[in-house]
């Protein structure tokens, strides 16, 4: 209590229920007795400003690899044919109201932040997690949401009711409605076609009648604000991305899984309950399906792997790996070694015969063989959450591959001529050059190895890249090409490499010349003996310090001056997205520039809080229209106005899968 009366010490019938610092200032009393107190601005703790700032602290901290995951999950994919004028026009005012139903009557500056209505979830509430990052960082190029929409104020706000402070006084905090929905809570307004976004805040602001919520949404929308209404901050968010809408217009985002509790969802996700979506069990071995028999395999809705509460970075990521591709099938085959684990025949039992083989005879794995594979994770020691939290594709893959199949490395990177350091995947680090407007996977790849000083110890069979981007709001490049084939010849230790100038045999290889575009911009400078004597003659290249190439022991009688020197090349055959906290797939299944695939772990739903998410895969031809085009033709090229899922594949980019068909021969 705010004065020293009452003397309750914490405990009812013997039974110590809480304890205090002081018990002068301490009632029990029933709940009924009790009503909310009515605070002036001046009087209410100065914490509560900062309300929709809290809360899912996850989001930010988890990503650090280079997403900075917490789990706002990123997907989005916008409608290709919406109508120009459905477009949102920049709103030169970020802060302006929508309070009003006339655009005319927009016109209020944002005041100091205020305090809010509602206090935020707990930061415990691991499962409501926010899909935006908590402290946004905005660009000038726009956003990499999908088309924004026109907003009609009074489609979505309704008729408000516009009484004197004196008739409608603030209500008590209210954290929830008949949905759940809480701040924290992922949502969706029913528009033609939705808005999506995250809850930022609810209360009852002065004059108005009913309960609101303001809502960060995906993508910035004409007349929205950065997180003021009528004038006052409730929250903070990117300009044109504040709606606030009556809190019973909001239900759950019905693109995800339901937001019950944990338990419920897990023990939910059984043969009974997925009577209706059940899927084969299929044992022996089953190559992928390729070209048009696989196309019609996989085409349609209930295609692909079910998603089911917040499964996504999984169902997408062995969507990538073996709907298509076998590069990887030596781990569904290895026989069981003494020290393997004790649940691995399991484990690569249910793999194979429950996910891989099923998708490819029928184009469909069910949620429920998803979660057991989520259980067997949690029995890692060094694992928790994949039953239930978002977790991001190299958390799975380490503990999958590393510590349950003990998969060989697929990598081996040497740094400076150190020991040979084993990982299954590269993450692409660098500083951004502001002269590439899009650049292409090959670029990347180059540029980290050269700036770190890295080579491959020997060639890998596949290779999988994360794109230079931390967390997933914060992109390095707006638009990054996927190079369908990357040659890594120049990469390799012991290899034969050409020479930059004449074609030769390579022998020297200059770090320093990389950043002249003098000589073959853009490429690894390697140079013959005379090549490399003639280049570092130039007064201003006099003092760079090259080193021999490393070659093999024993080299062929090939004829180096006639273009033999072989390359060794890897074909794009996948590449795992992200957007606003959901991945997605982009998967190559023939030889054809636009042979490619889009899938959706949760594309649909059938039924409500309760029902079941239905997995689509979509071809998705007009990617090979876009992979044709020049960098400075996509560079140009508005991100909005990419036509179908392309702009997801050019713009959302967060894994790319090569593999190399001769040597996976011999992995």
């Amino acid at each position: 209590m705010d004065n020293p009366i009452g003397n309750w010490d914490g405990r009812y019938n013997g039974i110590q229920l809480c304890s205090f610092a002081s018990v002068e200032s301490t009632l029990l009393l029933h709940i009924n007795d009790i009503i909310p107190e009515s605070v002036n601005q001046e009087r209410r703790p100065l914490k509560l400003a900062f309300t929709s700032r809290c809360g899912s602290e996850k989001s930010l901290s988890n990503h650090s690899k280079p997403k900075a995951s917490a789990r706002e999950r990123q997907s989005r994919g916008g409608s290709s044919g919406i109508q120009e004028s459905n477009r949102c026009d920049a709103v030169d005012d970020s802060a302006k109201s929508l309070t009003e139903t006339s655009p005319s009557s927009f016109g209020h500056c944002s005041p100091p932040l205020q305090p809010t209505a509602s206090s935020c979830s707990p930061a415990e509430n691991r499962f409501h997690s926010l899909p935006f990052s908590l402290s946004k960082m905005s660009s000038t190029n726009g956003t990499m949401g999908h088309t924004p929409l026109s907003l009609s104020v009074q489609s979505v706000i309704g008729e408000l009711n516009h009484t004197s402070l004196q008739d409608s006084p603030p209500g008590p905090p209210y954290l929830s409605n008949m949905h759940g929905l809480e701040v924290g809570s992922l949502a969706e307004v029913k528009e033609n076609p939705p808005f999506y976004g995250v809850i930022r805040w609810i209360g009852q602001p002065p004059g108005v009648g009913e309960m609101l919520a303001g809502l960060e949404l995906e993508d910035e929308c004409a007349g929205c604000t950065d997180g003021t209404f009528k004038g006052t901050r409730f929250f903070t968010c990117a300009p044109k991305k504040a709606l606030f809408v009556k809190l019973k217009s909001c239900r759950p985002d019905s693109r995800f899984a339901s937001l019950q509790p944990v338990s419920n969802q897990i023990e939910r996700c059984n043969s009974l309950a997925f009577g209706g979506y059940l899927s084969e069990v299929v044992e022996g071995n089953t190559p992928p399906r390729t070209e048009k028999e696989g196309l019609e395999v996989m085409i349609g809705k209930k295609k692909g792997i079910q998603g089911h509460y917040n499964s996504c970075y999984l169902d997408s990521t062995l969507f990538c790996l073996f709907s298509f591709s076998s590069v990887l099938d030596s781990v569904l085959l290895r026989p069981k070694e003494k020290t393997d684990v004790e649940y691995y025949s399991e484990t690569q039992a249910l793999l194979r015969t429950e996910i891989v083989n099923p998708l490819r005879i029928y184009g469909y794995v069910c949620a429920t063989k998803i979660m057991k594979l989520r259980k067997i994770l949690e029995k890692v020691e060094a694992a928790s959450g994949f039953t239930s939290e978002e977790k991001d594709p190299e958390e799975f893959l380490n503990i999958l591959f590393h510590h349950i199949l003990r998969v060989d490395p697929l990598l081996k990177i040497r740094s400076a001529g150190q020991k040979v350091q084993d990982c299954y995947f590269y993450q692409i680090f660098m500083e951004k050059n502001e002269n590439v407007g899009v650049p292409t996977i090959q670029q990347l790849l180059e540029w980290s190895f050269i700036n770190s000083s890295l080579k491959f110890a020997e060639a890998p069979s596949c290779l999988i890249i994360q794109m230079p981007r931390f967390g997933k709001d914060f992109k390095m490049f707006n638009k990054i090409f996927p190079s369908l084939d990357l040659n890594i010849t120049d990469l390799l230790e012991d290899t034969p490499r050409q020479c930059r100038i004449c074609g030769g045999l390579a022998m020297y290889e200059c770090r320093e010349c990389y950043d002249d575009s003098d000589i073959s911009a853009g490429k690894i400078k390697q140079f013959c003996k005379t090549c490399n004597t003639q280049v570092h003659l130039h007064p201003k290249r006099q003092h760079h310090k090259f080193n021999p190439v490393s070659l093999p022991k024993e080299l062929p009688d090939w004829d180096w001056r006639h273009g033999c020197i072989p390359y060794q090349k890897m074909d794009l055959f996948a590449v795992l997205c992200i957007e606003t906290s959901h991945y997605v797939a982009f998967v190559k299944y023939g030889r054809d520039d636009s042979a490619w695939v889009f899938f959706d772990s949760m594309a649909d739903r059938d039924g409500g809080q309760n029902g079941f998410n239905i997995p689509q895969v979509t071809p998705c031809p007009e990617v090979g229209e876009y992979l044709k085009m020049s960098l400075e033709e996509l560079h140009a090229l508005d991100s909005r106005n990419i036509q179908g899922c392309a702009r997801r594949l050019l713009c959302d980019a967060y894994m790319c899968m090569y593999q190399s068909p001769t040597m996976s021969l011999y992995k």
